[in-house]
């Protein structure tokens, strides 16, 4: 590190696992002109945990610790060091009133005779033709024919995003959907064998104190002499490079990382483009609700999590958040996470939900009538930005609003800086931090984010590193 860059004054909007992944590699190259800002009181940003006076331990969404970032896994062992758990993946889908294994198009010998007809006739119809697919929905119906996409991933995947798949682009799935292999489902049919092998976190560590969280607390170390907190930044003059905070206080820099979701940053610039922000119409998000039901028996299962495409409940996915680790809830009991989503295409009405989620949990088995009597806790998590939208209109978006922010000296990474879901996980958000790092004080060419062009709609080249629970599929 010479000349200039050795000056640079580096200032970080957000103490999430991107912001805090460049604080740690500010620190680790021994660069002292820098700051980072946090809105709130607590690291960690969307992967921050909630711990109640009873003893539950709440988690924003389903996440587990998964990564093929040698960097990313070297830095969770310095933070955690023996403090966590080991857990073995086990996932399923509930729906016609039984268990199929995950992913469910390798496992449809488990459905009813008439339903797994269906789904054979769709796959063999959809195998014989040829395909140009134009946006997420066409590809369902291409890979998987009308019967699994009738049945399973076109209602899931609404649960899950709020949006219709014909709004979303297909150019984000990499490695998020298990695609079909015919001869390897018939095999599966005839030996009537389950294969849950596809994946990459068939198995992962989570942290044995604080949820998710705590792994994120214990980046205090590292960044509290460059840490402020309860520091909203409201205004960001390019010009002058100068960020404005809630409370009035001022900050310059030279270069600015920005985590927060561009549809947030660009209406807090000055003199952004007309059509900088008419792109910005096309960046699309879910908002969702994660809902904590603690109940006073123990956990009576090893399965990690559950997707549930049907309606009998509002939710799409329930985590066994107590079998994580034996700290995460009091001893002898159980501790169910769920997730719904919303947006303007699929209301949620949030004075009802914790209901309907207590009813969606027996509805589907998971727990029965008479244990409302023994529920201890709950918790409601109202998150505005759940996950950037993958839309047809994306691409195109990014391609203009991401290189006029980079020539105002402003990188916006993360979850929702980026707005690319298909590099959204934590070891990926980490992984844009350090590396936005890199770039700008080591001349390193970023890896993990990948600028679009106008019009690309090829798969973009990221890593092996697929969600926690794979498949259009979340987190």
């Amino acid at each position: 590190m010479t000349g200039d860059r050795a000056d640079k004054r580096i200032v970080i909007l957000g103490a999430g696992p991107t912001g805090l992944g460049a604080a740690y590699r500010l620190r680790e190259l021994s660069h002292s002109n820098w700051d980072i800002y946090e809105a709130s009181d607590v690291l960690g940003g969307l992967a921050r945990s909630y711990t109640d006076e009873k003893g539950f331990t709440y988690d924003i969404g389903g996440h587990v610790m998964f990564s093929h970032y040698e960097y990313f896994d070297r830095l969770v062992d310095t933070l955690l060091g023996q403090d966590y758990t080991k857990i073995q993946r086990e996932a399923w889908v509930w729906m016609m009133n039984r268990w199929v294994p995950y992913p469910f198009q390798n496992n449809i010998r488990h459905l009813p005779n008439d339903v797994l007809l269906e789904c054979l006739m769709g796959l063999i119809e959809a195998q014989k033709k040829q395909h140009d697919p134009k946006n997420f929905k066409e590809f369902n119906l291409a890979q998987f024919g009308e019967g699994i996409s009738k049945h399973f991933m076109l209602p899931y995947n609404f649960k899950v995003w709020a949006h219709p798949a014909d709004m979303m682009n297909k150019e984000w799935i990499g490695e998020r959907v298990a695609l079909v292999d015919l001869e390897r489902i018939l095999r599966n049919i005839i030996e009537q064998k389950d294969d849950v092998s596809w994946g990459p976190n068939n198995s992962f560590k989570f942290p044995l104190y604080g949820g998710t969280g705590g792994l994120y607390d214990r980046y205090h170390p590292y960044v509290d002499d460059n840490l402020h907190l309860n520091k909203r930044a409201t205004h960001v003059d390019p010009v002058a490079r100068k960020v404005t905070f809630e409370d009035g206080d001022t900050t310059r820099y030279d270069v600015l990382l920005s985590t927060m979701p561009i549809t947030e940053l660009l209406p807090r610039m000055d003199s952004v483009p007309d059509e900088v922000l008419h792109a910005s119409e096309d960046l699309l998000y879910s908002s969702g609700y994660s809902i904590g039901v603690g109940i006073d028996r123990p956990t009576e299962s090893s399965k990690c999590w559950v997707y549930y495409p049907e309606e009998s409940a509002s939710f799409y996915r329930v985590t066994y958040l107590s079998h994580y680790s034996p700290h995460i809830a009091p001893p002898g009991t159980t501790l169910f996470l769920t997730e719904t989503s919303y947006s303007p295409y699929k209301h949620e009405e949030k004075g009802t939900i914790l209901e309907r989620t207590i009813q969606g949990l027996i509805n589907v088995g998971l727990m029965k009538e008479e244990e409302r009597e023994i529920i201890l806790s709950t918790k409601v998590i109202d998150v505005k930005h759940w996950y950037p939208v993958p839309s047809v209109g994306r691409n195109d978006a990014l391609a203009i609003i991401q290189p006029y922010l980079m020539s105002q000296n402003i990188y916006s990474r993360g979850r929702f800086g980026a707005w690319c879901y298909e590099i959204g996980n934590m070891d990926h958000s980490t992984m844009m931090g350090v590396e936005f790092v890199n770039h700008v004080l080591l001349g390193e060419p970023e890896e993990t984010w990948i600028p679009h062009e106008r019009g690309d709609q090829s798969l973009i080249g990221i890593p092996d590193t697929s969600s926690p629970a794979e498949a259009m599929l979340s987190q």
